[in-house]
């Protein structure tokens, strides 16, 4: 294992909704992503799923309310809850995950990714 800075990271890709690993940990791992725009509405039946904004500001809407997160700020999605990530301007965020979440949860879409590119 060697230092990683997260900053670094974020410039070795553009794609947007495609998650890079940088570490994984006690079955968990660590993603890098830029987000802009809308994802589709998912949920994941059996995982946690934890956002943390390091750029921008990121709402997650849920079906009955939306979250906004600023820089510096996290939020656990509770397993089993649908919930849609909406990004007007870009941001860049850390998802910490379960190793056997689905990028879409429950959800095949255009936008799925089967396998997480490690950076």
């Amino acid at each position: 294992m060697s230092v990683i800075n997260i900053q670094e990271k974020f410039k070795l890709f553009q794609d947007l909704w495609s998650p890079k690993k940088v570490g994984q940990l006690n079955g968990q791992q660590i993603l890098l992503a830029k987000l802009k725009g809308e994802f589709v509405f998912h949920k994941h039946d059996n995982e946690d799923e934890l956002f943390m904004v390091i750029k921008g500001t990121l709402d997650i809407e849920f079906r009955d309310k939306t979250i906004t997160l600023n820089e510096g700020e996290f939020y656990i999605v509770p397993k089993g809850v649908e919930h849609k990530p909406i990004a007007k301007e870009e941001v860049h965020i850390v998802l910490f995950e379960p190793l056997s979440i689905k990028h879409t949860g429950d959800i095949i879409a255009d936008i799925t990714v089967e396998e997480y590119e490690s950076i």
